[in-house]
């Protein structure tokens, strides 16, 4: 009872620094449109108690997100914290809060990675992103696997400069020449964005006819196929290697006659062979969708690696118990993008695909690491 009085009174001080506060931020009590939390006193510890917002409105105050009036959700929101205190009580060191609030590193030749970053940034809005995009010495594709993985170490050695948590390996040839050589030697989770793909053309095709689209050296390493035929070992992938695409879209020529031209030769004997299935196997790609859908026509399924990743990744910090489920800081700066050349030109691109308002890129020296 003595228990029940002191939450009593800590949330009439709460509410009462709400008006203070103009309601931006509760000690006791945050919400925001994902999750609000409680913390509780219990045993001489505080714990923390946290209700997804659909729960709150659908299970406790029964009405449709949007639906709910400001002047009643605090002591409601409270009120089902307490009734889930006896289902589940979060207990959290500051280690692992810590680890929770780790940005992402995430990397890429180039751009084309900004499609993976993307991704992340609409399916799991509390994470922090540092993103590194090698423009200096984009593209990856032509160059060899020792040059690549060398280029690869020195990205992810830059990136646990800012303590990440996991690491995505936005670039299918990073993926396809470096991704295991980094799995062992770093300590922390790195995912690439091979399997992802791989695992969802399996499961879509129906004719047993895959395409894969991508630069000549993830094509040349046969990493799709792979990956697909332990998946499905009846299952046929026709690869086709597509150098151009890059600089295309590097340039910005995703809507243009020439890049419609140099789709419709790259792709015309995958037309032919009559795949119903085609991974979008470099993470440039899915900025030049539009015309590979046009030209490969409505009946070929196309596979974007950038949003499975994004899924897989969830799914593993979730699963690690690494998912940030706080809020920024008003005012926080969640992303933040690095270059090796082109800054200014960088940020413009970024500002052009990614609708968050990137303030600054920086660039560095990618050999200094």
């Amino acid at each position: 009872m003595n228990s029940q009085k002191g939450i009593l009174l800590r949330f009439l001080i709460t509410v009462c620094m709400m008006f203070i506060g103009g309601g931006i931020f509760f000690p006791e009590l945050i919400w925001n449109e994902d999750v609000c939390r409680g913390y509780i006193w219990e045993d001489g510890e505080q714990k923390e108690l946290s209700l997804s917002g659909e729960e709150l409105h659908r299970a406790v105050l029964g009405a449709e997100p949007g639906e709910l009036e400001v002047h009643s959700l605090l002591w409601d929101a409270w009120k089902a914290l307490w009734r889930k205190r006896s289902r589940k009580v979060t207990v959290m060191d500051s280690e692992q809060r810590s680890n929770q609030d780790a940005p992402i590193g995430v990397f890429d030749s180039g751009v084309g990675g900004l499609t993976v970053a993307r991704e992340i940034m609409r399916q799991i809005p509390n994470e922090k992103i540092i993103y590194f995009g090698d423009t200096a010495r984009v593209p990856y594709g032509s160059k060899s696997k020792e040059t690549v993985t060398r280029f690869s170490r020195q990205i992810v050695r830059f990136l646990q400069t800012y303590r990440v948590k996991t690491i995505v390996v936005a670039c299918n040839t990073a993926s396809a020449y470096a991704l295991e050589d980094l799995e062992r030697e770093t300590d922390i989770p790195i995912i690439g964005v091979v399997k992802p793909g791989a695992k969802v053309a399996a499961d879509t095709t129906k004719n047993g006819k895959i395409g894969v689209i991508a630069t000549e050296a993830t094509i040349g390493s046969r990493i799709y196929s792979q990956y697909i035929k332990k998946l499905s070992p009846d299952v046929t992938i026709y690869g086709k290697a597509c150098p151009l695409f890059v600089p295309l879209v590097e340039e910005g020529l995703w809507e243009d006659p020439v890049t419609d031209e140099i789709a419709k030769r790259y792709l015309a004997e995958l037309i032919d062979i009559d795949i119903d299935t085609l991974i979008l196997g470099c993470t440039h790609y899915p900025l030049i969708r539009s015309t590979v859908a046009r030209v490969m026509g409505d009946g070929v399924t196309l596979v974007n690696p950038a949003y499975e990743t994004a899924r897989e990744l969830k799914e593993m910090l979730e699963k690690q118990g690494l998912l940030n489920n706080t809020q920024a800081r008003l005012g926080e700066n969640k992303y933040q993008f690095y270059v090796s050349d082109g800054a200014e030109k960088f940020k413009n691109f970024a500002n052009s695909i990614i609708k968050y308002g990137i303030l600054s890129a920086k660039t560095i020296n990618i050999e200094e690491y």
